[in-house]
């Protein structure tokens, strides 16, 4: 009968329906034991299996509030409920709190809310009027004492494994917080970077927080930025990398409405890059920025690697000549005054305009690939009914090595193809020294006939940069593409100076270009000297210690004169590859090996192509002298301690005696920082301004919703007007 049961019985919440289950997963899912008198709602839930050091007493004294507080929480974890402040007092004159009361987070209940009529989702009930809460009192001691404990609730407990998603159990501490920057600043997405978090601590439950507590943090973190706006977050930004660079170069340009328009940067790095290999820049600015639609302005180069470097950046407003020229101008500012002796371009007038006024000295070449893309434009029929075409006109953009020849070839080109009155090719003519390579030969450019490496740069930069990032995102996500360069020079770097090229075949020439040139510059000369060897030659006349050779290359009719002094131990070329690339042509390499020579001439050696290319001492250096703010303190004291932390327990974990030496050292550490006296907590950050409140407590519309009112206004204006017309 129901009425013969005692007047409080004891049961389980909880029954398990089967029998071989693992006894810690029972204790970790076990819930505890409920009190009731068989009325439903007059169950009494009691925490049960806690430790006794754990569980609060009566007359228990604490020296703050703080630490009354960490030890119900700790307390209320182990039961399995969450917690939060309830009432308290302070002593009018001191400012002290005299009493406090730490409750269940399921105290009291929910106020009536006044728009429960117009919400349509709104959030599960989750106070029941629990009464379990700790108090504690400092009115009659100097302490704070507890003076009220009761362990009763009116509701389930949670599970340990589950007690985690308590809100007042999630904590993002200040080196998950570095964490969570680092993998943000590399691209990480937060669901992985969480996966990575719990992987390292054992799992979710014990990480500390979860993946909402981590996306609330980085949207306030991109809310600072919002509230700053970009001029304000990027500016910021230039101020920080200057801090801890010194040699951070950047500049801006504001227009009459003191609104920003332009900006360049260029750290020490690119300066010092420029000081080594700015002799030839190529500069484009094709790609833009998704989001604003602003030009993204790079000016790189080639490095002795033969890799694409980054000399400086800029974010422009337009294209403009007077843009280009404060650009230009900038850039020579910022180079310590240093300006390159050959710059590529693509076919636009008003870079032409700026560079002709700002680099005079500068020569000015135009990209091969773009005066190709506008022939297959301007010239489509030509090129779709004479298949020869495009094998004329490359002949005479590169074939050529004297002028004449040039002027006859074009004529026969125009004549045979019927475009004497052609308007593009007549304007392509009049600026032919920018683009024949009959004018380009004695001018070096590094091997380059193009501006690819700029058009390879933009596609890179699509894989760092997305439309979705602001101006301040773009500028953390550009040094990431930045940093992947730089770490491949490392390697490349390494590997030159610690391995050697393999030799084909012995050959003493090709082993002091090994000695001394990067394995890419090497591989360039071997190619040359391979096709060397298959080249006819012939004395063609003497000239007191000069001898001239005609040199014709395997398969060709047209041949090269190579003109060697034996006194000055010179040799040049007709072809003038050394003096367009830097390294030594076929024709010259087969002379020098007719006659014995074993070595380059150091004369023909480019320091920038050799493996010291980045020895001496150059303006700018990379050295900081600054302090590190406190967050970058706090990401490298993170790393380095994470580096520790990862060898110590690769060790740790190979045998009994390492594990347990290894876990006494933790606790006798964590021991010996809470016992220090200095307490970090304190820290809170950086004072902020008072936030301002508004009268009006109504939501701000966005702009989608502002033009859909704005249209539904106008909808409704037309059908009344009709009405009245009716």
């Amino acid at each position: 009968m129901e009425n013969d049961l005692p007047t409080h019985e004891v049961q389980s919440c909880r029954r398990l329906d089967f029998e071989d289950v693992d006894s810690q997963e029972i204790n970790n899912n076990a819930l505890p034991l409920c009190i009731t008198d068989g009325n439903q709602e007059n169950q009494i839930f009691v925490p049960l299996a806690i430790p006794d050091e754990l569980v609060p007493k009566l007359g228990m004294e604490f020296d703050t509030e703080v630490a009354a507080r960490n030890f119900y929480q700790k307390y209320a974890k182990a039961s399995g409920f969450g917690t939060r402040l309830s009432t308290g007092h302070k002593d009018k004159n001191s400012d002290m709190i005299l009493d406090r009361i730490f409750c269940c987070s399921r105290e009291g209940k929910r106020p009536k809310d006044k728009r429960n009529m117009i919400v349509k989702c709104p959030r599960p009930e989750t106070r029941c009027d629990c009464s379990a809460r700790m108090k504690i009192s400092c009115r009659q001691a100097g302490k704070y004492r507890v003076v009220q404990f009761v362990t009763e609730h009116n509701h389930e407990l949670s599970t340990p494994s589950k007690t985690h998603l308590f809100r007042s159990h999630r904590h993002v501490t200040m080196a998950h917080e570095a964490e969570i920057d680092m993998a943000r600043s590399y691209g990480i997405t937060p669901k992985q970077s969480i996966e990575l978090m719990s992987k390292q601590v054992g799992g979710r439950e014990n990480l500390g927080f979860i993946r909402d507590d981590l996306k609330n943090y980085l949207r306030s973190k991109r809310s600072i930025p919002m509230i700053q706006g970009d001029t304000g977050g990027v500016l910021e930004y230039l101020q920080r990398m200057q801090l801890e660079d010194p040699n951070f170069f950047y500049a801006i340009q504001v227009d009459e409405d003191d609104l920003i328009t332009n900006i360049f940067w260029a750290d020490a790095k690119m300066r010092t890059d420029f000081a080594h290999f700015g002799d030839v820049v190529c500069f484009d600015t094709t790609y833009r920025k998704h989001k604003d639609g602003r030009p993204i302005a790079l000016f790189v180069g080639v490095n002795h690697h033969k890799q694409t470097t980054v000399f400086g950046g800029a974010l422009l407003y337009d294209e403009t000549i007077g843009t280009f020229e404060w650009l230009f101008d900038t850039f020579t500012k910022a180079m310590m005054g240093k300006i390159p002796r050959t710059i590529l371009t693509d076919q636009d007038g008003r870079m032409a305009t700026a560079l002709a006024s700002q680099w005079p000295t500068t020569y000015h070449r135009l990209c091969i690939w773009h005066i190709y893309q506008n022939a297959a434009t301007h010239l489509a029929d030509v090129f779709k009914d004479f298949q020869n075409f495009a094998a004329d006109f490359s002949h005479c953009i590169y074939d050529y090595e004297n002028e004449n020849d040039f002027f006859e070839g074009w004529s026969k080109m125009l004549k045979m193809y019927g475009l004497e009155d052609n308007k593009w090719l007549k304007k392509m003519f009049d600026i032919k020294e920018k683009w024949a390579l009959v004018y380009g030969r004695e001018t070096f450019c590094a091997d380059m006939t193009t501006t690819q490496r700029s058009e390879s740069m933009n596609s890179v930069i699509k894989k760092y940069v997305s439309y979705k990032h602001d101006l301040l995102e773009f500028f953390e996500h550009f040094q990431r593409l930045l940093d992947d360069r730089r770490y491949d020079e490392s390697v490349a770097d390494f590997r030159g100076n610690q391995s050697t090229p393999a030799m084909i075949f012995p050959c003493k020439i090709l082993q002091h270009a090994a000695s001394i040139y990067t394995h890419e510059v090497y591989e360039k000369l071997k190619d040359e000297l391979c096709k060397g060897i298959d080249c006819k030659w012939e004395v063609d006349g003497e000239l007191g210690n000069e001898v001239i050779y005609r040199v014709t290359p395997y398969g060709k009719t047209s041949h090269h004169l190579v003109t060697y002094d034996s006194s000055k131990n010179s040799i040049s070329c007709s072809c003038k590859k050394f003096e367009f690339a830097g390294f030594l042509c076929s024709h010259a390499l087969k002379i020098l090996m007719t006659l014995n020579i074993v070595t380059i001439p150091d004369a023909y050696i480019l320091k920038r192509w050799t493996k010291a290319a980045k020895t001496g001492n150059v303006c700018v250096s990379s050295e900081s002298s600054q302090e590190m703010e406190s967050k970058a303190k706090l990401s490298f004291r993170y790393k380095e301690l994470s580096y520790l932390y990862m060898q110590l327990m690769t060790k740790a974990c190979e045998c009994d005696e390492a594990y347990k030496i290894a876990k006494d050292g933790f606790w006798k550490m964590l021991e010996q920082m809470d016992a220090s006296e200095i307490d970090c907590s304190k820290i809170k950050g950086i004072k902020v301004k008072e936030r301002v409140t508004y009268k009006s407590s109504k939501r701000p519309k966005s702009a989608l919703e502002m033009a859909t009112k704005k249209r539904k206004y106008k909808v409704k204006e037309k059908s009344s007007s009709k009405r009245l017309q009716v």
